[in-house]
């Protein structure tokens, strides 16, 4: 099949599972096409899937990730290089990168997630969550749900859970809730930020990951100010990695207004 053929192959068979979607219409451009597609699998609750299914989702997920471009992590400059006269002690495992974090071939690449842990619900939504499972395939979110049927309650703010990385180019996704904010910060808030990185990192070393690449955790949709989470991922991050034996941390950003917060940070 070709690219086209398995996106249209794909939505017949997720049409198929739930009959409420029986008159949803195949859009003609590709684009809408591929549109149609993620909603649908953003939609989909979780459940195990047909073989089949799984196959041609994962072939046509592969073939997109290829035509990205992955993103290795010895291709990223550390900290130290690029600033010198820094004055973060770990600049030498340390990494600041602009980019789509699902291109990133680290051990772990971090997710931002929702308190159910199931990913984003919303058909193409622009949160983090929804970018990493929609690159990640459906199987994602049905280990997901596992995790959280043998938990048997919502993820507490702070802590974090590793899955497999699936289509990734990352090995395994660690999900973390972060705080939401409201008018103002709180001390508490700053702590539960600071305990998401530090349980991100405490996850990473416990199953033996030498490389993490962290999103900015709570700055979008949890309203956290975009400054003081930076402030608190950097100073968290390298305090913890003057005791720890990690050999690569890497602060993925995707906005210019955080790209530029971090850079002053490191300067």
């Amino acid at each position: 099949m070709t690219h086209s053929e398995k996106v249209s192959w794909l939505i017949q068979q997720l049409i198929k599972e739930n009959p409420g979607y029986h008159a949803v219409g195949e859009p003609v451009d590709e684009r809408g096409k591929r549109r149609l597609l993620r909603s649908l699998m953003n939609v989909r609750w979780p459940k195990e899937a047909d073989e089949e299914v799984l196959k041609i989702q994962d072939e046509l997920l592969q073939e997109e990730l290829q035509e990205k471009g992955i993103i290795y992590i010895e291709e990223i400059p550390v900290i130290a290089k690029l600033y010198p006269c820094s004055s973060v002690k770990n600049g030498d495992r340390i990494s600041l990168w602009q980019g789509d974090i699902t291109r990133l071939a680290a051990d772990a690449i971090v997710n931002a997630a929702n308190s159910q842990l199931l990913g984003c619900f919303v058909p193409c939504h622009g949160c983090i969550d929804y970018a990493i499972h929609s690159a990640a395939g459906i199987q994602l979110r049905n280990e997901c749900a596992r995790l959280m049927e043998e938990q048997g309650h919502d993820e507490p703010t702070g802590k974090a859970k590793i899955t497999l990385g699936y289509n990734l180019p990352a090995k395994h996704v660690i999900h973390t809730v972060g705080p939401i904010v409201g008018v103002k910060v709180t001390k508490q808030q700053e702590e539960e930020l600071k305990s998401c990185y530090l349980n991100c990192l405490r996850t990473a070393e416990k199953n033996h990951l030498d490389s993490i690449a962290f999103c900015c955790i709570s700055t979008g949709e949890f309203h956290f100010p975009n400054k003081l989470a930076a402030q608190i991922a950097v100073e968290t991050v390298d305090k913890y990695l003057s005791g720890s034996g990690m050999k690569r941390v890497i602060f993925n950003v995707f906005k210019a207004e955080d790209l530029h917060i971090y850079q002053k940070l490191f300067r």
